[in-house]
């Protein structure tokens, strides 16, 4: 079997849930049904960000790529391929706590403009 090739693609299921956790709303916009998938994954992306959580992904793929013969990593997902990108350096606990509050907030705008375009649409 294929460890290193498994390891890939949970990497880009990683990428796309985290993806859909951010702007997952948005298809609330378009399709207001589909908030009922979203609001799970952002209330996950939720508690991950404000317990400091590691995501269940992260240590699978860790094992899929030691099987594959290469070397896991330490941490969290985020840690290892996004830090840089969505934690700038000297990120305090406020800073991360503040990150979420945007999330949240984000998230909130996006969920009203969809509620106001089925309200609308729907008069």
């Amino acid at each position: 079997m294929n460890y290193r090739l498994l390891a890939d693609a949970l990497l880009l299921l990683h990428f796309a849930f985290i993806a859909v956790v951010v702007f997952g709303g948005l298809f609330a916009v378009w399709r207001w049904r589909l908030a009922w998938l979203h609001l799970p994954a952002l209330a996950w992306g939720i508690w991950i960000q404000f317990t400091g959580g590691i995501c269940p992904l992260t240590p699978l793929e860790n094992r899929l790529r030691r099987l594959g013969g290469e070397a896991g990593y330490s941490g969290s997902f985020i840690e290892h391929y996004l830090l840089a990108l969505i934690y700038p350096d000297g990120l305090t606990p406020d800073g991360q706590l503040g990150l979420g509050l945007a999330l949240i907030g984000f998230n909130a705008l996006v969920y009203a403009w969809a509620w106001w375009r089925k309200r609308r649409h729907a008069q």
